[in-house]
């Protein structure tokens, strides 16, 4: 028999999901199976997720292949009308133990219902999984899942529930036990972060959970922050923006478009001014703050004067790490139902605004040549920098260690040192 085939598709969090699956399944003694934990984001990323199952299916024949995820949650009927499929689990049931246990049982099918996937709408906790960290020298901490809004054009409240937080003090057990291992930077990650402890007694905010970190765990070099809501970004955040040094200067913001318009047709929670002021702030308190951001190209109703909108927001926020979505209408939301955009006009879009995206990091990497910088070493040759931004050497350098290291160049979206 062989040990279980996984493969990730979609976000970090599905990424640090799969790690805890992986030590459930191993506890289970689970054998001869393949895992795949599907994205639901885009229509497009189910179906690289069944393109996904039918190659693994042939590539390992007679192992039982089971899809779990998103896309699973949210269109079960989808993959277990697929020959290929044994068994479809939801995002709540994946990570259960007993889940795993059962499907260790030898009739496979037989044992345990084919589709087990509950309503994620019930679900009221979040555990933190205490894996060893994902990545040999970054470890990533789930500390939320969920969200509780409903922005126009997105499935994943649908996939993942309603919003809810790991408690602090799990939190802070779980980064000591990951220094204890040797991990120097610690990425908090969920769906919704900033909306972390509303859930739970006396509703922290997560910049309270950042400073209790930090206070209690003195020894964690580097703390990082995933994507974040601005808009959401509260007092002590701030605080530790503008007093921590090792919280990192890098925030990913979930921006999605510059234009008020097409902002409230989204149904965010902020407008283009908003975005701006967070960047001029934080930046203020922090200068070598560094952005990326989320924006979604060619949203129904979009005019080339909104989209202009957006495209000079690159600038006047200062971004830097573009990742840019070409919209694409997802069945089940609000915006599949409002008057598209043509096929070609989003992807042109998107072309442009990637083409503003290349051309701000190339800004980013020419002002760095001469700087000094701390990298953490993920390769013997490439490392990131305290920004994120990567760096690769011309000799090797001790793995998962933080050295300090003079820019000389940049070539390929990447410095040299």
């Amino acid at each position: 028999m062989s040990a279980p085939v996984f493969a990730t598709l979609g976000c970090r969090l599905n990424a640090y999901e799969t790690e805890a699956m992986k030590e459930l399944s191993a506890a289970a003694g689970l054998e001869n199976a393949v895992i795949v934990n599907t994205c639901a984001v885009t229509a497009e990323a189910v179906r690289k997720a069944k393109q996904e199952i039918r190659r693994l299916a042939r590539e390992n024949p007679g192992a039982a292949v089971i899809v779990t995820g998103c896309a699973a949650q949210t269109e079960p009927e989808t993959f277990a009308a697929m020959a290929e499929v044994t068994k479809v689990i939801g995002n709540t049931e994946k990570m259960q133990a007993e889940t795993w246990a059962a499907i260790k049982a030898p009739d496979l099918i037989g044992q345990t219902e084919r589709v087990q996937v509950d309503d994620i709408m019930s679900v009221r906790e979040t555990a933190g999984h205490l894996i060893d960290g994902f990545g040999r020298h970054r470890a990533y901490v789930q500390v939320q899942n969920g969200c509780d809004h409903r922005c126009t054009f997105c499935i994943i409240p649908y996939g993942r529930g309603n919003s809810r937080s790991v408690p602090a003090g799990v939190v802070v057990e779980q980064i000591k036990r990951l220094v204890d291992k040797g991990f120097l930077e610690v990425v908090l990650t969920g769906v919704d972060l900033t909306s972390w402890g509303a859930d739970l007694p006396a509703q922290p905010r997560l910049g309270d959970l950042v400073m209790r970190i930090l206070r209690l765990v003195p020894d964690l070099q580097r703390l990082r922050i995933s994507s974040i809501d601005s808009i959401e970004a509260d007092e002590a955040l701030m605080g530790a923006i503008a007093t921590e040094k090792r919280l990192m200067p890098h925030l990913h913001l979930s921006l999605q478009a510059g234009d008020d318009l097409i902002l409230k047709r989204m149904k965010r929670r902020h407008l283009r001014d908003d975005a701006i002021r967070f960047c001029e702030e934080a930046r203020k308190l922090r200068p070598d703050m560094v952005y990326g951001a989320d924006i979604i190209a060619g949203f129904p109703t979009e005019t080339e004067e909104m989209f202009a909108q957006s495209l000079k927001l690159v600038q006047e926020c200062g971004l830097t790490f573009l990742h840019v979505f070409p919209f694409s209408p997802r069945k089940g939301t609000p915006a599949a139902r409002m008057p598209q955009v043509k096929g070609p006009v989003v992807k042109e879009r998107a072309a442009r605004l990637r083409a503003a995206g290349d051309a701000a990091l190339a800004r980013h990497l020419g002002c760095q040549v001469g700087a000094v910088h701390r990298v953490l070493m993920e390769g013997p040759r490439m490392g990131r920098t305290e920004q994120f931004t990567e760096v690769v050497f011309g000799a090797d350098q001790p793995e998962g260690s933080i050295v300090e290291a003079r820019i000389t160049g940049f070539a390929e979206g990447r410095l040299v040192a």
